[in-house]
């Protein structure tokens, strides 16, 4: 039997005292979901699904929070309860308030280890935090991260005591210095919103041997049929085994040594297609050198291939699937929300966002320089969802001249050039990079991701030559777009083209890449009531659903459609729900109102797909 620790069991009188001092703060619009939320059981789902252990402890809910000077020790006194894990400037943190550059934010909780997890190892997991985080367990530091996108993990037993625990995190963010921080900004407007700072996702304990899987690597090989594991262990003398099952039926299996890559041959495999989107079950066990199994997480994998090949037509360059052809087409989406900003309210209102796009008759995602949760990639695997990931942008003030002059010139400038694109920061460089490596490493087994984004118009955009190299290094099985919309390079996988404010008529690339309109559209249509506030922004504006459904279906017909029939790889519309400003979604940022009708979509889609 399944065994799941809840937090409402270890943490009951904790999460009661503070229920009645937590309500959404301020009167901007919410999701349905925001309804939902219950401070006594926030986002229960286990969050990282793609290694997934029996026992563990959710540690969201109602904790003490403090704003202080940036150098200040832990208070002794608090300024109140903020619902972890939304960040402190949203409305469901219960605060809405925002942390200046010379601040820290401080959080700190108690908490309990369960009886049966004595004699065992604990580990503390963060799912991110925005931007630097220091640990704390009974008033010993015992880490620190910088990043504000990617997991982390501490081992905290040797701080633990009986009885009541002490945790506690200090975070610094300093939204406008540098820092990858995607479309955060100090004074949000237009394109870019309103700044995240803090615990934005679930913060667990797990129980491990000391002798414990820290991490998988999951390749499919389509072209041989096979699997790819490696079963990663600070035990260099463990070895894993690691069962393939389809619908509970063992299909492949295999033991190898821990940090070895083992091949798994499957016969007549299943395939993952976004029509099918079949997962293999994955059951893997970590035994010590004496053959005692000490660990054991489930997971999943899927058998798929995404690449790309030469049609013969007006040198184009198609996207393949599994050694077919596959044009992608679907919304470029930010994953913001107004209760929660970076963080969906609830587990379903994570999932809502990607079915309405399958709805819609799509079948990719541009995940839009942000990152999910874990369990998001999980619904898209589930779903069949293809995805295409951003890295989160950073840099300090964009030269607007720089970052506009392809779209007024043409003219794509050296990214070597550091001042030009805002990069004279070194440290800044070095932060993006390593982020970057850590989010390529955590979401390679991802099934639905097919293709990396590293720069996006010339944000915070350096040295894309040598980024690129990194990414092809780190994971070969995918594709690169390195540089979406401007200042192209000339190295990536595609030529990546935004069109907004003229008519898009198809070229081949002359270097032979696969042609991508990773952004286009754009029209908004404010809805009376489902606004975040007076300001609205887009790239063609429209009073009707009426007139705004007519002008969607006329530049897919005179112009996307056609360019797709005559060779175009792919494309991205902008976008799929409102955002703050951003008035130019298919659904209202509140997602109650759906702007443009699932039957134009669909039919427009079935244009594309060639059905």
């Amino acid at each position: 039997m399944r065994k799941i620790i809840p937090a409402i069991i270890a943490i009951c009188a904790f999460a009661c005292a503070g229920f009645s001092q937590w309500k959404p703060a301020g009167d901007k619009i919410k999701t349905e979901w925001a309804d939902k939320v219950d401070p006594q059981n926030v986002l229960p789902e286990y969050p990282r699904p793609i290694m997934e252990r029996q026992q563990w402890l959710n540690l969201n809910g109602l904790w003490d929070y403090a704003i202080t000077k940036k150098d200040a020790p832990l208070p002794k006194t608090f300024d109140g309860k903020i619902l972890v894990p939304f960040a402190i400037e949203s409305s469901l943190s219960g605060v809405g308030k925002t942390i200046k550059a010379d601040q820290s934010l401080w959080y700190e909780r108690k908490f309990q280890i369960p009886e049966d997890w004595k004699g065992k190892n604990v580990l503390l997991n963060f799912g991110a935090v925005d931007w630097k985080a220091e640990v704390f367990v009974n008033g010993n530091k015992i880490g620190e991260h910088t990043g504000g996108y990617t997991p982390f993990s501490f081992n905290i037993t040797k701080n633990l005591k009986d009885g009541e625990n002490s945790l506690a995190v200090r975070v610094w963010d300093s939204t406008g210095n540098g820092l990858p921080r995607g479309k955060q900004i100090e004074n949000p407007r237009g394109i870019f919103y309103t700044s995240v700072s803090g615990i934005w996702q679930t913060v667990w304990l797990e129980p491990v041997s000391a002798s414990h899987i820290s991490g998988l690597k999951i390749t499919p090989d389509l072209d041989s049929s096979s699997f790819d594991i490696r079963v990663d262990s600070d035990d260099k003398s463990a070895t894993a085994t690691i069962k393939v099952l389809d619908n509970g039926k063992v299909v492949a299996q295999t033991t190898a040594a821990a940090n070895k890559t083992a091949n798994i041959p499957v016969k007549n495999p299943k395939l993952w297609w976004p029509k099918s989107p079949f997962l293999y079950d994955l059951e893997i066990t970590l035994s010590n050198k004496g053959g005692e199994q000490v660990d054991s997480v489930k997971s999943y994998a899927a058998m798929r291939k995404f690449s790309i090949a030469k049609h013969g037509r007006f040198g184009g360059v198609d996207f393949t699937l599994n050694n077919k052809k596959f044009f992608t087409f679907g919304p470029l989406d930010q994953g913001w929300w107004p209760d929660g900003l970076y963080t969906a309210p609830t587990d379903e209102a994570l999932k809502f966002d990607i079915q309405r796009t399958k709805d819609l008759g799509f079948n990719s995602i541009r995940k839009h320089v942000k990152v999910e949760p874990a369990r998001w990639y999980t619904h898209c695997d589930r779903l069949g969802m293809v995805v295409w990931q951003d890295m989160p942008s950073g840099g300090g003030q964009y030269n607007l001249l720089t970052i506009s002059a392809p779209l007024i010139t043409g003219i794509h400038l050296k990214d070597s050039h550091y001042r030009l694109f805002a990069r004279t920061d070194a440290q800044g460089r070095e932060d993006f990079t390593r982020e970057l490596t850590e989010l390529i490493t955590q979401l390679q087994n991802c099934p639905c991701i097919v293709l990396w984004v590293p720069f996006n118009e010339g944000w915070g955009q350096f040295d894309a030559k040598q980024i690129t190299r990194l990414v092809r290094k780190l994971d070969p099985t995918r594709l690169i777009d390195h540089a979406s919309g401007w200042h192209d390079q000339g190295v990536s996988d595609v030529k990546s083209l935004h069109v907004y404010f003229k008519p898009y008529r198809f070229r081949p690339d002359k270097k032979g890449r696969a042609v991508v309109l990773s952004e286009f559209g754009g029209y908004n249509l404010p809805v009376a009531g489902h606004t975040w506030n007076a300001k609205n922004f887009g790239y063609k504006g429209y009073q009707t659903p009426e007139a705004l459904g007519e002008a969607v279906r006329k530049l897919y017909e005179t112009q996307i459609i056609p360019a797709r029939k005559a060779g175009l790889a792919a494309d991205v519309y902008t976008q799929l729900s409102d955002v703050e400003d951003e008035v130019n979604g298919f659904v209202t940022y509140d997602r109650r109102v759906e702007k443009l009708p699932e039957a134009l979509m669909r039919a427009i889609a079935r244009e594309l797909k060639g059905d």
